[in-house]
């Protein structure tokens, strides 16, 4: 039996997964590490916890498999960024997390300063201390980070491909580059006046190679034995958008974790900077023409399982995660009542960092299930932020919409968000898109499988919501939800 192996560096857990040649799940295994919060709005990790997370998950789950892996895939948390030493391969700092938000107001400064049409521009961002860049500078000036010939940056992916090759390969892929705030997307070059803007020497940063192809083979220090060639990279978002076979423009997909992020498809031609959205590379091929990019809008939305969590472990209205459907459905509706999640400020496409979180609406008769279905409805309102700002934006528009992560177990929300974006919503059967599309990544350039063809084949259905012909409360209740945003915008100040 043929088996790709995923590790799936998230922002709380490490997970390995082994795929056999038909995508379905073989052997899995996860390690939770912890976050750091050392003051209000920062966010750290520990690198080598991580590395250690990915070790345990990676021998456990090798261990146990007949033969060696064809191929090893790497997906990770987006725009946190590590700094180490090449000579010890040690971290010089703590990792600072995509949620960290220290650098607001520099951000704020460069954009006053005129900076963000060439950050637009080439990078297809938007100046916000959700991207790499900044953090790096503050490493480097702030953070006691030497800019020597010694020092190694990169995003999570590069930290653990160093690891996994014992130091042999300083690299990462298209996908994870264009996080930075530091990359063209258009030449597919790290941006010399960019890297100047922020500081970040490119000589510490690592080579960006397609997602698809050789990255560099495990050494003897890797869990699952040497030799294994790493052959597939891609931040999260952009693995699930492959993982859910979206190869066509128009294709989109939505990934519900602890933010959720809407991805989709608008083919190999950079478009120009949509109003409210992110521009990014969804994945870059290597063919015999050369490297082949698809470009994807997104829209990053901060908080829709964080909200869940919060009602678990701050309020305490729900033991688990899980009990969140059951009783938002003890209510036939809120009752007026609406939750803003912005505990990190705003996303798309409203891109306010000084947004907080606010729920309005509350009456005397409000309960714990109003405001969990608020919380669930919430995730539905600021999907359709998204996407009517893509629709607003593009020529392409948004044919169907593909789910996975936590909350997409819930058929109840899925049906929200069908009937408030007015087209069909499709949950497959297999729930790890992410990995799973690493592990194509992986698999695709070991032929493991041969085409994107082969690997569509492999997509089925395990739940549809088609949106109700009746658009008037959908549209009331929307109209509702821009109102309460607005009244979150701005609170914070420094």
């Amino acid at each position: 039996m043929t088996v790709v192996l995923a590790i799936d560096a998230g922002t709380t857990s490490v997970r390995t997964i082994a795929f056999d040649d038909s995508g379905r799940i073989v052997a899995s295994a996860q390690r939770e590490f912890p976050q750091y919060f050392p003051m209000p709005g920062r966010v750290e990790h520990d690198a080598s916890e991580i590395w250690n997370a990915v070790q345990s998950t990676l021998g456990e789950v090798a261990g146990g498999l007949d033969e060696p892996p064809a191929a090893i895939g790497v997906t990770n948390q987006r725009e946190t960024v590590v700094a180490w030493s090449r000579q010890s391969s040690e971290p010089v700092h703590r990792a600072i997390v995509w949620q960290d938000r220290r650098t607001a107001s520099r951000c704020a400064q460069l954009e006053q300063h005129g900076a963000l049409p060439m950050v637009r521009e080439c990078t297809g961002l938007v100046l916000d201390p959700y991207f790499s860049a900044s953090k790096l500078e503050w490493m480097l000036t702030e953070g006691g980070v030497a800019a020597d010939p010694d020092l190694a940056l990169g995003t999570i992916d590069s930290w653990i491909v160093w690891n996994l090759t014992g130091g042999e390969a300083h690299a990462t892929d298209a996908t994870n580059a264009a996080r930075t705030m530091l990359f063209d997307i258009g030449t597919l070059r790290w941006h010399p006046d960019l890297c100047s803007l922020f500081g970040v020497p490119i000589e510490a940063l690592p080579q960006v190679r397609p997602s698809s192809g050789t990255f560099g083979v495990t050494d003897s220090s890797a869990a699952c034995g040497p030799g294994v060639p790493i052959a597939g990279i891609a931040g999260d978002q952009h693995a699930a958008l492959f993982g859910q076979a979206a190869f066509a423009p128009g294709d989109a997909k939505n990934t519900y974790g602890t933010g959720s992020f809407v991805l989709m498809n608008v083919g190999a031609e950079v478009p120009p900077p949509a109003d409210g959205l992110l521009t990014t590379v969804a994945w870059l091929l290597d063919t015999p023409q050369g490297p082949a990019p698809t470009y994807a809008l997104e829209g990053a939305i901060f908080a829709t399982g964080a909200a869940v969590q919060w009602l678990r472990d701050g309020l305490g209205i729900i033991a688990e995660a899980a009990q969140i459907e059951e009783l938002a459905l003890q209510c036939d509706s809120t009752g007026g009542v609406f939750m803003v999640p912005a505990f990190a400020g705003l996303g798309s496409p409203h891109w306010d960092p000084y947004a907080r979180g606010a729920m309005v609406g509350l009456t005397r008769g409000t309960g714990r299930a109003e405001i969990a279905r608020a919380a669930v409805e919430a995730m539905a309102f600021q999907t359709r932020d998204v996407v009517e700002a893509m629709a607003a934006t593009t020529s392409t528009p948004v044919r169907n919409l593909r789910v996975d992560g936590g909350a997409s177990v819930m058929n109840s929300m899925l049906q929200l968000q069908a009937d408030q974006l007015g087209v069909t919503v499709q949950r497959p059967k297999l729930q790890e898109a992410t990995a799973l599309g690493v592990a194509y990544l992986a698999g695709l350039a070991t032929d493991v499988w041969p085409s994107l063809e082969a690997i569509a084949g492999h997509w089925e259905l395990d739940f549809e919501a088609v949106p109700s012909a009746e658009r008037d409360l959908a549209d009331s209740a929307y109209a509702d939800w821009r109102r309460a945003v607005e009244r979150s915008k701005g609170w914070a100040t420094e």
